[in-house]
């Protein structure tokens, strides 16, 4: 397990954050994930059906749980975003593989006007820390990417960070391993700014849920060319610049 570290030197006074975490059984991670949530931001960790006792370590830890009885990365994901009640959102997976205080910048950016969805670029730190098969699919599928939204990203990773109620009016509607995908899209279908930051990618603790195999993989690489398939979606009244300034 990785050493919990405190964060010491973020600041307190960001806005308001929500920061969603879709958990299927990651007890061995969620102590390092949450102390490495900003001082003042609040983990919302959406239980998708752990039996590790994931929620009650959460929930013992200061996270809010959310549970979602549908299996699926985007039915947990989408379960917190509509569960979020602060002004910005953040989306980080919940096995350690990523650290959810490099989001800090992410919401300065959003909150600033200077892009209206932040992404992670994963820059993996070992061999072991993104499988190739894995890597050789989201490779694949961010050059589909660029093709139908003309948006120059490298990556469909999980940190991210926008307002919360120009996400909701996007209407996402995918709720597998597609949500991701479908939340870039149809942003840049609505004229979103969308940048994108390299993070470090550490090996995940625990065993894989979608990219751990290459059956997993695929399934996940079908998800997302269905959503790349589909005709640009009507989007709702809000737009990204309509979200309230943070106090």
């Amino acid at each position: 397990m990785k050493a919990v570290t405190a964060n010491r030197a973020l600041p307190v006074t960001d806005p308001q954050v929500d920061v969603v975490l879709p958990c299927l059984n990651e007890a061995e991670a969620l102590p390092w994930v949450l102390a490495r949530i900003p001082p003042g931001w609040r983990a919302l960790v959406v239980d998708n059906g752990s039996t590790d006792g994931s929620a009650e370590l959460a929930r013992g830890l200061g996270a809010t749980v959310v549970r979602e009885a549908r299996r699926g990365f985007g039915a947990a994901c989408h379960a917190g975003l509509t569960a979020a009640t602060a002004d910005f959102v953040c989306f980080c997976d919940c096995d350690a593989s990523l650290d959810p205080s490099l989001l800090v910048p992410f919401v300065r950016e959003v909150r600033d006007g200077e892009a209206d969805l932040v992404l992670g670029r994963r820059r993996p730190q070992s061999r072991s820390a993104w499988p190739v098969h894995a890597r050789a699919g989201n490779l694949a599928l961010a050059r589909m990417m660029r093709r139908r939204t003309g948006l120059r990203l490298h990556d469909l990773g999980p940190l991210r960070a926008a307002r919360r109620e120009p996400l909701l009016a996007l209407g996402l509607t995918d709720r597998r391993s597609g949500y991701p995908l479908q939340m870039v899209v149809r942003a840049a279908d609505a004229g979103w700014r969308v940048a994108e930051h390299d993070v470090p990618y550490l090996p995940r603790t625990g065993a894989s849920k979608v990219t751990g195999t290459w059956r997993g993989t695929w399934q996940a690489v079908r998800d997302m060319r269905r959503v790349l398939a589909e005709p640009p979606a009507p989007i709702m009244a809000a737009t990204a610049s309509q979200g309230g300034t943070a106090q």
